[in-house]
């Protein structure tokens, strides 16, 4: 059974009812800032100069300012200007919606120029224990503008990320780096040997790594932090052993929890171990060549799009 579809024309039904649909009005900015003015000083004369437009000219925007509303803005005779109710009304919304469209221009303007928007930030544990809530109190100092979003995300996650344009900057240690991406070292840091507390090796009795050869490790999985993991295999191999991993886990706080549960020991960089558990204590590897190397990492877009912001950054 074929169905009768309806033609539609400039009319809406509505309980036998019969409504005429409107086109939009269209109205210049220039017109409503001009009404504002008189709307404001009550005098057409003074708001005619400052509006840098003749009596007459502005006479008839206002006249046609309400047509087009189809209500009296003004009470005019030879000796006083008033607003009516309506106009008390649309002065009113005027203000508001002239407010929102040079909020939307200035917004408009920073976020081209890169100072305002939002900046999606990746960052491993290492980061944000070590500097990364200095430099956002620096981005939001610099730019209040500017809303920053943080992800927790492994050296591989943030690389992808960056890649995919999912995030603008990433902040990782010992990342693999490839394609777009450009980075930039802020931190060369010694590694430590986080251990349970009464662990028998300490920071007086330590003399060689070779000593942790029976400990299990608790690592991040090569497949998330290859060149990170391949550092730290590379301490155990100079000592003369292959690590034995016990647990994987992509989070740092994960690992340390686990360290001081007894289930083995772990490898973190110096400057991330702030405000750490009292079950662990930690050994510096002073006198080795691996290094934790914390590293940013951005898009090459990012140059172009917010090059203050990276540059304020840099730096840091």
């Amino acid at each position: 059974m074929n169905r009768l579809i309806p033609k539609w024309n400039n009319t809406l039904s509505c309980k036998n009812e019969r409504y005429k649909l409107q086109r939009p009005k269209i109205m210049d900015i220039q017109i409503l800032q001009n009404f504002l003015k008189v709307a404001r000083t009550l005098h057409f004369t003074k708001a005619s100069e400052d509006a840098s437009i003749a009596q007459p000219a502005l006479s008839r925007q206002i006249q046609q300012l309400e047509d087009t509303l189809g209500a009296q803005l003004f009470k005019r005779n030879k000796r006083k200007v008033e607003l009516t109710e309506a106009g008390l009304f649309f002065k009113t919304e005027v203000e508001r919606i002239l407010q929102q469209w040079n909020d939307a221009c200035t917004r408009t303007e920073q976020i081209h120029k890169g100072v305002a928007g939002e900046i999606r930030i990746g960052y491993t544990h290492s980061a944000m224990q070590a500097f990364l809530p200095d430099m956002i109190r620096q981005i939001n100092q610099v730019f209040p503008n500017m809303r920053t979003r943080m992800f927790e995300l492994t050296n591989l996650q943030q690389v992808k990320a960056l890649e995919n344009k999912e995030l603008e900057i990433g902040f990782t240690t010992n990342p693999v780096i490839e394609g777009s991406i450009k980075s930039k070292v802020l931190l060369h840091d010694n590694f430590v040997v986080v251990v349970p507390i009464g662990h028998p090796v300490s920071q007086e009795n330590y003399n060689d790594f070779s000593v942790f050869a029976e400990e299990g490790f608790i690592l991040p999985p090569k497949d998330e932090s290859s060149l990170y993991v391949a550092t730290i295999e590379s301490i155990c191999l100079d000592a003369g052993f292959i690590p034995k991993i016990v647990h994987e886990t992509s989070f740092a706080s994960t690992g340390i929890r686990l360290v001081e549960a007894g289930i083995g020991i772990t490898i973190e960089p110096k400057s991330g171990l702030r405000g750490q558990p009292h079950g662990v204590k930690y050994i510096e590897l002073k006198n080795i060549p691996q290094k934790a190397d914390l590293t940013m990492l951005w898009h090459k877009d990012l140059e172009k799009q917010k090059p203050q912001l990276l540059n304020l950054l840099l730096k840091a």
